[in-house]
């Protein structure tokens, strides 16, 4: 009898999660026998991923912090290298997390394994050399923005343009009113969805700036209303006890358990951490200020090899400084709050926003999880690319 298709994917953060639940749940459509395993969150989990480590071990950013964590890093790649092989996987999918997966997709190539990587790294930001190098890592590689596909193909790579899941999630408008009901937030306050980032080590960073800049607006417009989502219960603690560290237990904050589409929903302006979550504002058609804080040292060091004139996902995919970005020691609560008190007062240009981000929604939405499952199923039934063990 034919040994069962068993295909192994790595996902290090939520954002990867979200994508590799969809793709999990497209290629089980196609191959309904197929077995997943290796790292995923709960999402991936529930499609049915066994997952071997807990996502969140690989849920570090940074240099100085990946350092503190190397060895650790190291000894679950080499473990993962060693289950994928042992279960004659006959596809690895890494999604994001390049420093880790890329890696691991590179020395199971080089064993006769196929391979796959969702998610560009940012090679159009800092290190462009990494580019015409991904052929030796994967066999194929997907990408989440129209721009990517044509950088890689230029360099030879086997590359596909399927859009970004958000944009097949997130609806093209958004019912600002039916939110704050659901929500129990006031009809006509102002409301700041405050997005500090799904993990600790962000958390960590930004939960002082960001309390300080709502202690900040509250004292300007008694009347506002501030709505947070935070992923797990580790980061909800983490939260609540920067509040008390902060003395803004008093805020008119409301903390959620997830629910970060409605709380985007609900608000005029959202202050965000950078990461995807800024995706997922624009894509719900929110102005936003963008702010994000690291380690000193891993600060230094990013500053001399970015190459990009922004950082926030929406101004890069826009091509211009669409919504105000803040970084490390520009991120201060009087800078944030002066942003965002601006975008509140200032209706037409939230307009303005709101018509550039639905332009931007259309580019990206594409159907991408299956364009994906399509793109990666001959990788599983080419005979060539089949593992030799």
């Amino acid at each position: 009898m034919n040994a069962p298709v068993r295909i192994a994917l790595v996902a290090g953060e939520a954002s990867g999660d979200l994508l590799g639940g969809r793709l999990i749940e497209a290629l089980r459509r196609r191959l309904p026998e197929a077995e997943f395993c290796g790292i995923g969150g709960p999402r991936m989990v529930a499609a049915g991923l066994e997952s071997w480590f807990p996502q969140e071990k690989l849920a570090v950013r940074g240099f100085v912090e990946v350092v503190r964590h190397l060895r650790e890093l190291l000894a679950i790649r080499a473990e993962v290298f060693r289950r994928v092989r042992a279960q004659r996987a006959q596809l690895f999918i890494g999604i994001d997390s390049p420093e880790f997966n890329l890696g691991l997709a590179r020395k199971l190539k080089r064993g006769g394994l196929a391979t796959a990587h969702l998610v560009s790294p940012q090679v159009w930001a800092w290190r462009r050399g990494r580019i015409r190098r991904m052929k030796e890592y994967v066999s194929h590689l997907l990408v989440l923005f129209p721009f990517e596909e044509t950088l890689y193909r230029d360099a030879g790579v086997d590359v596909t343009f399927v859009g970004h899941p958000l944009a097949d999630e997130i609806p093209e408008y958004a019912d600002r009113d039916a939110a704050r009901e659901q929500l129990r937030l006031p009809a006509h306050a102002p409301v700041v969805a405050v997005l500090p980032g799904s993990r600790q080590s962000e958390l960590e960073m930004m939960s002082g700036p960001f309390i300080d800049t709502a202690k900040l607006l509250h004292a300007r417009l008694p009347a506002i209303r501030f709505v947070v989502p935070l992923v797990t219960r580790e980061t909800r603690d983490q939260f609540e006890a920067a509040l008390y560290r902060h003395d803004a237990r008093d805020l008119p904050m409301a903390l959620l358990f997830g629910h970060s589409r409605e709380a985007l929903a609900a608000c005029d302006v959202a202050l965000a951490a950078s990461g995807t979550v800024t995706l997922e504002a624009a894509l719900t058609r929110r102005a936003m200020a963008i702010a994000y804080r690291v380690a000193p040292f891993s600060y230094s060091i990013a500053k001399r090899l970015i190459r990009v004139p922004h950082v926030g996902l929406p101004n890069i995919l826009c091509g211009e400084a669409v919504v105000p970005e803040f970084m490390q020691h520009e991120a201060t609560p009087e800078n944030l709050a002066q942003a965002v008190g601006n975008m509140l007062a200032d209706a037409p240009f939230r307009k303005a926003i709101e018509e550039r981000f639905l332009r931007l929604h259309a580019d990206l939405r594409r159907d991408s999880a299956e364009r994906a499952a399509d793109a990666l199923v001959p990788l599983v039934h080419d005979p060539a690319m089949r593992t030799e063990h």
